[in-house]
């Protein structure tokens, strides 16, 4: 058994990047995973709870081979031990991106003390695997200023390696002491500005200096998320 490698595998279907973010998914003390991993041993009840909260086949969870997941939404189908052993199921069903999901936490749009980094996380979301992105980030809207287009509890996923705006485009900007908010963006050379507009015309529009202006976008939404 080779802790490390079915470490990857367990952050790759719960979307976790530190041990606390995986402590909080599987309801354990982070000093369980240290001492998992100092062992070089995988409690069972992880696979277990993995199966019950993804569906993840444990044989999968364990090589690295196998179908990834043994549940679907369809449940399961009970059947006769000879029908069962020679039952194959098509595995093209589940082997799209828009098939499988992943769990990723969710930001309050709210700032930290340092003007910069997110304030806390408010909860997780199940998303699509295709709609991940390099350096995803994910906010709960609380606002209304882009409201029709975008409504107040809208979850937003936002791409932070893209800071370079295109006219016309979505961003999410930092704005001290407002938090994160999402604004269209356009550049203006003449006057070395960058453009922010609302969709919600009561909400002014706002002028930053072209110069440095990549500080204060966070990154490019690339998904919305939201109940009519």
């Amino acid at each position: 058994m080779n802790f490390d490698e079915i470490f990857e595998r367990i952050k790759l279907v719960t979307n976790t990047r530190t041990q606390v973010e995986l402590a909080d998914v599987l309801d354990i003390r982070q000093s369980s995973i240290s001492d998992a991993k100092r062992r070089n041993s995988v409690p069972a009840d992880w696979s277990m709870t993995l199966f019950e909260q993804f569906g993840l086949n444990p044989d999968w969870l364990k090589k690295g081979s196998g179908p990834m997941y043994l549940r679907t939404d369809q449940g399961y189908s009970p059947m006769d031990l000879p029908l069962a052993l020679h039952a194959c199921e098509d595995p093209t069903r589940y082997g799209g991106a828009d098939a499988k999901s992943t769990i990723v936490s969710v930001y309050s749009t709210k700032l930290g003390d340092d003007n910069e980094t997110p304030a806390s996380v408010i909860g997780r979301l199940t998303i699509p695997q295709s709609f991940m992105g390099t350096n995803l980030h994910v906010i709960r809207v609380d606002g209304s200023s882009m409201e029709p287009l975008i409504h107040k509890g809208a979850y937003v996923g936002i791409e932070t390696a893209q800071h370079h705006v295109a006219s016309g485009e979505l961003y999410a900007v930092r704005f001290p002491y407002e938090g994160i908010v999402i604004k269209r963006a356009f550049i203006n050379t003449q006057d070395a500005k960058l453009i922010l507009r609302s969709e919600n015309t009561a909400h002014p529009e706002v002028a930053l200096p072209l110069e440095g202006h990549e500080a204060h976008v966070m990154g490019r939404v690339i998904w919305v998320l939201q109940r009519l």
